[in-house]
C-alpha cells in the first residue's frame, strides 16, 4: 500500500543505484518525485524567487557527487542534507541584504539539524514498514497514516477486530524490530 502516506516512499535502490550509474533518466526521475518536496523545504529559508535556483544548484551536486550516493542509506536524508546546506550559502552570499535571523538559526541550527533528521527517521521507517508482511503493513498504515480507528479498519478490511490488534501488535514489534536493527548496521 505504498500511496496511503501520502508523501513520496524511499527512493528505490534501483533509481538510487541508477543515479549512481550516471543515468540521466534516473536523475530526472527523482527530480520529478524529490523536486517539489525539497522546493518547498527551500521555500521556507530562501524564499519562493530564490528556491528553484537553489533547487537547481541541489541536482547539480547530486549528478556530480553521485559517486559519493550510498544507495543501501536513505536518499531522502542525503538529499535534503545537500539542500539545507545550498539553502544556508544562498543566505549568505545576501551580502548587501538583512537576512532573517531565525531563517538562519533554523537551518544552521538545532531546528535545521532536525529536519534532516526527521527526513532520514521517516526513510528508516519506510523501509522498515515495506519489510513488514502486507497485512500487518496495510493495518498500521491505515491506522497511522489513514487516521483510521481499529474498528474503522476491521469494517474497511471485512476482517474481525481482534485480528486488525494482532495485526497491529505483531507489526509494530516487528516495526520495532527492524528499525533499531538498521540503528545498529
Amino acid at each position: 500500500m505504498p500511496g496511503v502516506v501520502g508523501t513520496p516512499s524511499l527512493a528505490a535502490p534501483a533509481l538510487v543505484q541508477r543515479v549512481v550509474d550516471g543515468d540521466d533518466r534516473a536523475l530526472e526521475e527523482a527530480y520529478r518525485t524529490y523536486g517539489p518536496l525539497v522546493r518547498n523545504y527551500l521555500r521556507r529559508y530562501v524564499g519562493r524567487d530564490e528556491a528553484d535556483d537553489v533547487l537547481q544548484v541541489v541536482f547539480l551536486e547530486v549528478w556530480r557527487s553521485r559517486e559519493r550516493i550510498d544507495p543501501s542509506r536513505p536518499f531522502e536524508a542525503w538529499l535534503f542534507g545537500i539542500a539545507r546546506k545550498r539553502a544556508i550559502d544562498q543566505l549568505r552570499s545576501r551580502h548587501h541584504e538583512v537576512v532573517p535571523v531565525d531563517a538562519m538559526r533554523e537551518l544552521m541550527g538545532e531546528d535545521g539539524d532536525q529536519f534532516v533528521e526527521r527526513m532520514a527517521w521517516a526513510a528508516e521507517i519506510r523501509v522498515a514498514l515495506d519489510r513488514l508482511p502486507p497485512e500487518q503493513q496495510q493495518a498500521i498504515e491505515l491506522s497511522y497514516f489513514g487516521d483510521r480507528s481499529q474498528q474503522e479498519i476491521a469494517i474497511e478490511l471485512g476482517v474481525p477486530l481482534g485480528t486488525v490488534k494482532a495485526r497491529m501488535a505483531r507489526g509494530m514489534h516487528r516495526l520495532t524490530a527492524n528499525v533499531m536493527r538498521g540503528e545498529e548496521g
